[in-house]
């Protein structure tokens, strides 16, 4: 075999181990998936019609649904990549990866496997956030089929940046805990994005953190391919803080795993 099969069979072989662990504990997934759901609810239902109208559009829920449904899908891609870290940390506590490092399989396909793994789970939990939006009220407004594509390419780089990001995190923690608590900006930066409140609407001095972090690009990115709003600048921002991450992430998660165990 070719050292590209080998990579793919040895690749594959990782994605089935990590899929099937996260079917056999599915608790980490489900828990993690939980908190973009609840915020979902919890902003349209306790705080839809205040906040419609606090950022000018009057009391109406409907209308705040289609503002905050882009924000909490790429939250749920930063919650669910979480369980990436956590499950990469186990692997290095349990002696896992440094089993795999001493067998004849491609170095690279440890981490594809995890990366592959937690980029399929993040899609999937999208799909169930994105339905969990429809059953209450979101509607795209006039979205081409090109847009829809462009916004499906979207999630799937982000995921794979923030992925890339998780793992490196795992590798770098002591244990499964620590990887968890590592991970939690992924979860805090959206709440400090565009995702609930316009930039307009921040104090002064806070609004340049929230406007050039790596959730708001994204965010307005997408809310322009679903909802027809102006995305300026921001498309291109978006794609560059993915390719950076993804870029950083896969340097750091593969200069950790090349490391000699101390």
């Amino acid at each position: 075999m070719s050292s590209l099969s080998l990579a793919a069979r040895d690749s594959a072989t990782m994605l089935r181990r990590n899929l099937l662990h996260a079917r056999r504990y599915p608790s980490l997934t489900l828990n993690l998936l939980l908190t973009p759901v609840m915020l979902l609810l919890l902003f349209v239902y306790i705080f839809g019609d205040t906040m419609s109208a606090g950022i000018g559009g009057g009391a109406d829920r409907s209308a705040y649904i289609a503002y905050v449904v882009p924000g909490i899908l790429l939250m749920t891609i930063g919650s669910t990549v979480i369980g990436a870290a956590v499950s990469v940390a186990t692997d290095m506590s349990e002696g896992i990866i440094a089993r795999f490092r001493t067998m004849a399989i491609h170095r690279g396909s440890v981490l594809i496997g995890h990366v592959v793994g937690s980029v399929l789970q993040s899609v999937a939990s999208v799909v169930l956030v994105g339905a969990v939006a429809v059953a209450i009220g979101f509607r795209s407004t006039d979205a081409t089929a090109l847009e829809w594509l462009a916004a499906i390419g979207l999630l799937a780089l982000f995921a794979l940046a923030l992925t890339w990001i998780a793992v490196g995190m795992g590798m770098a923690s002591p244990n499964a805990e620590a990887a968890s608590n590592s991970a939690m900006p992924l979860i805090l930066l959206p709440l400090i994005s565009s995702a609930f409140t316009p930039i307009d609407a921040m104090p002064g001095w806070f609004q340049p953190i929230a406007q050039y972090q790596p959730f708001t690009p994204a965010i307005e990115t997408l809310r322009g391919l679903l909802l027809g709003t102006e995305i300026g600048y921001n498309g291109w921002l978006a794609v560059a803080w993915s390719v950076g991450l993804a870029a950083l992430g896969y340097r750091w998660s593969t200069s950790k795993f090349n490391d000699d165990p101390k």
